[in-house]
C-alpha cells in the first residue's frame, strides 16, 4: 500500500479500542435471533431486510465521511475482492436460517458457532497464521462452554442429520466472511467494505427469499419494528464494529470473541423472552468468557 493510500485509513488504535469494538460487534449480533424470532415474515426475507434496510445508515454515513472514506477501488479485482464478502455473507445466512428450520435449535446453534475453529484452522493452512497451544487451549474451552451454555452434548440428539450439516456449511462461510473482511481492512476503510459486502448480500438474498417465502413484507408497525431492530442494531451496528476491529485484531482471535454471541442471546431470551437461565446457562457463559481471556493471552 502506498503512503497516500496508508494515510487515508484510520489511525491504528490501541487494541483495547479495537477490543471493546469487537466486543460490542458480538453483543449486537447476539442480538440477532431474538429479532429474528419475533419477525412477522419468514427467515429468508428476514435475512434481507436485516441487509436492505442495514444499506440506509451505512449509506448515510458514507455520504457524511465522503472523501474521509479512504482509498477507493481502483481495478475490476478491487470491486470483485469488495463485493465477495457479502456474496459469502449471503450463503451464510441462507445456510445458518435454513439449518435452523431442518434441526433443532440447539444443533443449529452449537454447530455455527464452530466458525472460530474453521477460521483458525484456514488461517494456519492457507495464511501462515501463528497458533499458539494457549490460544487453540482457549478455543477449546470457549467451544466447551457454548455446548454447557446449549444444555450439555445431549442436545445434539435431538437434531437431523441434513440440518446439522448445512449448519456446518454455515459455520465455514462465516468463517470465509470474517477471513476475506480482514484481509479486505489492511487496503479499504471500514464503512466502503461494509457498503459494498451489505449491498452484495443483499442482491443474493433477495432470490432467495423471492423464490422460499410466502410473505415477504411485514404487515404491521410491529413486524417492521423487528426488521429494521435487526438491520439497523446487529448488522449496521455489529457488523460494522467487527470490520473496524478486523484492522487491528488477529481474524482467529476476532471470532472466537464472536463467541460471545450465544451467551448474549441467552441473556436477552431471559429478558425479552421469558426463556429461563438455568445453572447451567450461567456455567457456560462464565466458561466461554474464561476461554476467551485465555485465548486472548495466547
Amino acid at each position: 500500500m502506498s503512503q497516500a493510500a496508508s494515510a487515508t485509513v484510520e489511525t491504528v488504535p490501541s487494541n483495547r479500542l479495537a477490543l471493546a469494538a469487537l466486543i460490542l460487534g458480538g453483543a449486537a449480533i447476539g442480538g440477532s435471533p431474538i429479532f429474528v424470532r419475533m419477525s412477522e415474515v419468514g427467515p429468508m426475507a428476514t435475512a434481507f431486510w436485516r441487509v436492505a434496510l442495514a444499506l440506509i445508515p451505512i449509506f448515510i454515513f458514507s455520504l457524511i465521511k465522503g472523501k474521509d472514506a479512504g482509498p477507493k477501488p481502483e481495478r475490476l479485482s478491487d470491486y470483485a475482492l469488495l463485493v465477495l464478502p457479502g456474496v459469502i455473507l449471503a450463503m451464510d445466512l441462507a445456510a445458518w436460517h435454513l439449518s435452523i428450520t431442518m434441526t433443532s435449535v440447539a444443533n443449529a446453534t452449537l454447530l455455527a458457532n464452530l466458525a472460530p475453529v474453521f477460521v483458525t484452522v484456514i488461517g494456519f493452512l492457507f495464511f501462515r497464521a501463528a497458533v499458539t497451544r494457549l490460544f487453540v487451549l482457549g478455543l477449546a474451552l470457549a467451544l466447551a462452554g457454548v455446548i454447557i451454555l446449549k444444555g450439555g452434548p445431549s442436545a445434539f440428539g435431538n437434531g437431523d442429520l441434513l440440518g446439522d450439516g448445512i449448519a456446518i456449511v454455515a459455520a465455514l462461510f462465516y468463517a470465509g466472511y470474517i477471513l476475506a473482511i480482514g484481509r479486505l481492512r489492511s487496503r479499504f476503510d471500514t464503512i466502503r467494505i461494509m457498503l459494498w459486502s451489505t449491498a452484495s448480500a443483499a442482491v443474493f438474498v433477495f432470490p432467495l427469499a423471492f423464490a422460499f417465502e410466502d410473505q415477504i413484507w411485514p404487515a404491521t408497525a410491529y413486524g417492521w419494528a423487528m426488521v429494521f431492530g435487526l438491520a439497523f442494531v446487529s448488522h449496521a451496528g455489529g457488523q460494522v464494529a467487527i470490520a473496524y476491529a478486523l484492522a487491528y485484531l488477529p481474524a482467529a482471535f476476532s471470532s472466537l470473541t464472536l463467541l460471545l454471541q450465544p451467551v448474549v442471546a441467552a441473556i436477552l431470551a431471559w429478558m425479552l423472552l421469558n426463556e429461563a437461565i438455568g445453572p447451567m446457562q450461567a456455567i457456560g457463559g462464565a466458561v466461554v468468557l474464561a476461554g476467551i481471556m485465555i485465548a486472548r493471552r495466547g
